[in-house]
């Protein structure tokens, strides 16, 4: 017989209990600050998605305007272009934090920092529901040290805040499954998680956790669950939520005409056509499916290496399911569920790397649980054999980064005072329609610059994978997790400090400074290309952006509104600008100058990371050969 899905008696917590989970908030609470805190001023916000949404979320400050996203304008009014690509939860958190703490790097990172600590909390409570306060504390661990996460949060993207919705949801969902008759504020509290999630990511926020919910219901025989849930109501409480911002989009950017209005580009455009990789314009790639499934070993790396007994842990007889799960089996299976279900959305559509992200929490809650289960076990037990197997494999790779990194930083050479690493790398546009594609760029040469974070990971690496094998050898597997949780957390010190080395290619602040240093009224900034290649000029200069052959991408849809600002130019327009006696700043790479301009018709006011600024006034530049 099935067993009955009811409320479980909950005993109150004894002192010892209490005073564990103290702790371990504690270090979730501190390894948070460490990693997260930490990085939130360096390095300077980046060209393309970074930029642009802090932009985005600084017009909407300036202008007041919190309905319709704006890009590439003064902020003063709204003179700049209708940016309807994305949802607004993340762009309203970015302004709330301008308008408390003024429009600064930090300021900009810390809404998702914030929301990285909720999540990290969140995943503590569900691991502890599930597997205990080791289990709870080993998941925030995981995911917390996890090098997916960490690094697909040094842009401003919602990804990770999708995972805490989905969290919220699913912690939501495992209480009405232990209720004969859930409460209408579990109910409604599940349908409130899915309308953030809307507002933060658009349908997938619906599309995850219904197929979730669905799909561990079906398999485990309780569909009928879903009548229990206060559908109606529950869909009210989603529409208050969900429905005000698309309607009130909707209505202020109507069709105009030739250009189509925001349901038809947000909905048709930006979700089923990018889902079919028909979206236009196409300004991104697609990652291979092997590498997409992949890389989800990479971003929770090494605690990855446990990955085969965690799946292990994952019930996986039909017999299982449709008798009657206990507790631990129940949320073991629910977030394998949430994990596959973000894996196999996207393996039907154009993808990039980090779509996989809001699947990762539950990825961590897997591992999270099987550590607690090792740990937990007798001395002899299987789960403790089949640790340290795991531990002398993560050895061998630790040892043979270490070995390759120290090789690589020894080898190199170091490059001299004042060097541009552009000037080190070898340029492969191909890639750069991937999240940080430019990394591909890197040479040997190049490495001399990453010396000092290539000594640290490799030295971390290779000390942590073997102090955590000696330490599962004599059994304190406690000690061997923490061992691997701090080699972690230098181990994500020294990506941001590779990021910090290699941010002038990512970002054009310094050529914004130089530009700031000599703007005056009436001049002009000019980006030859995309304007998100060089949208860190607009949101440090706060001045519009003319555009040379670069109306595409996201700027584009808001281009074709009758109330768009005029500020493209095709080569005789720019060319005709150039010489007419306004001063202007050109925005360029460095192997892209435009060949109608004679070398005695401007001078190279800036040069970093592979952009130049040239300008017309000669006087501002100081003398070059030439």
């Amino acid at each position: 017989m099935k067993r009955p899905m009811v409320m479980q008696a909950v005993s109150t917590p004894t002192y010892p209990v209490i005073a564990k989970r103290r702790i371990f908030l504690a270090l979730i609470v501190l390894l948070w600050a460490v990693v997260y805190l930490g990085s939130l001023r360096q390095p300077a916000l980046l060209d393309d998605a970074d930029t642009v949404h802090a932009e985005a979320a600084r017009e909407m400050v300036v202008t007041n305007d919190w309905v319709t996203l704006h890009i590439n304008g003064t902020g003063d009014i709204n003179n700049g272009f209708r940016y309807l690509e994305k949802a607004p939860l993340v762009y309203w958190a970015t302004a709330a934090s301008f308008k408390v703490f003024g429009v600064h790097d930090w300021s900009a990172r810390l809404p998702i920092a914030l929301g990285v600590l909720a999540l990290l909390l969140l995943t503590y409570r569900l691991g502890r529901r599930i597997f205990g306060e080791e289990g709870g504390f080993y998941s925030a661990l995981v995911l917390g040290t996890g090098f997916g996460p960490f690094i697909f949060t040094r842009i401003l993207i919602p990804d990770m805040l999708v995972g805490l919705w989905l969290a919220l949801g699913f912690n939501f969902l495992l209480t009405a499954l232990e209720e004969e008759k859930p409460s209408r504020w579990i109910c409604w509290g599940i349908a409130a998680t899915m309308a953030l999630n809307v507002l933060t990511k658009g349908l997938i926020g619906l599309v995850f956790p219904i197929g979730a919910i669905f799909a561990f219901l079906l398999l485990t025989g309780n569909l009928r669950r879903l009548l229990k849930l206060r559908l109606f109501s529950s869909f009210l409480v989603f529409l208050a939520i969900a429905a005000p911002w698309h309607l009130l989009a909707g209505f202020r950017n109507p069709a105009q005409g030739q250009t189509k209005g925001f349901f038809w580009f947000y909905f048709v455009n930006e979700h089923f056509l990018r889902y079919l990789n028909k979206r236009f314009p196409a300004d991104y790639d697609t990652v291979p499916l092997w590498l997409f499934w992949g890389l989800m070993l990479l971003w929770l790396m090494p605690w990855t290496a446990f990955i085969a007994q965690a799946l292990g842990r994952v019930p996986h007889r039909i017999a299982d399911w449709r008798a009657g799960l206990t507790t631990e089996q129940r949320g073991t299976l629910l977030f394998a569920i949430w994990t596959l279900s973000v894996l196999v959305f996207f393996s039907f559509s154009s993808r990039q790397e980090y779509y996989v992200i809001p699947g990762v929490p539950g990825f961590a809650l897997l591992i999270g649980g099987w550590l607690a289960r090792e740990t937990t076990s007798s001395l002899d037990s299987a789960e403790r054999r089949s640790g340290r197997i795991s531990s002398l494999v993560l050895m061998a790779i630790g040892v043979a980064a270490c070995v390759a990194a120290v090789m690589l930083a020894v080898q190199s050479h170091v490059p001299p005072l004042g060097y541009d690493i552009a000037e080190l790398l070898k340029k492969n546009p191909q890639d750069y329609a991937l999240s940080f594609g430019h990394f591909l760029d890197l040479t040997p040469q190049a490495m001399g610059a990453f010396r000092g974070p290539l000594l640290i990971t490799g030295i971390a690496f290779a000390v942590g994978t073997i102090l955590n094998w000696l330490l599962r050898r004599s059994n304190r597997t406690f000690a061997a997790n923490l061992v691997l949780g701090v080699m972690m957390t230098v181990l994500l010190h020294e990506a941001h400090n590779g990021l910090v080395v290699f941010s002038p290619v990512l970002s054009s602040k310094v050529l914004a400074d130089k530009i700031e240093q000599h703007w005056k009224p009436g001049d002009v900034i000019e980006v030859n290309g995309d304007y998100e290649a060089a949208s860190t000029l607009n949101f440090y200069t706060h001045q519009q952006l003319r555009i040379l052959n670069g109306r595409r991408n996201n700027i584009w849809y808001g281009s074709t509104f009758p109330d768009a600002p005029q500020i493209f130019d095709d080569d005789q327009s720019f060319n005709q600008r150039w010489h007419n006696g306004q001063r202007v700043f050109l925005w360029t790479e460095e192997d892209s100058i435009p060949s109608y301009l004679k070398s005695n018709e401007y001078c190279q006011l800036a040069k970093w990371g592979g952009k130049l600024v040239l300008t017309n006034e000669r006087t501002l530049c100081p003398a070059q050969p030439r």
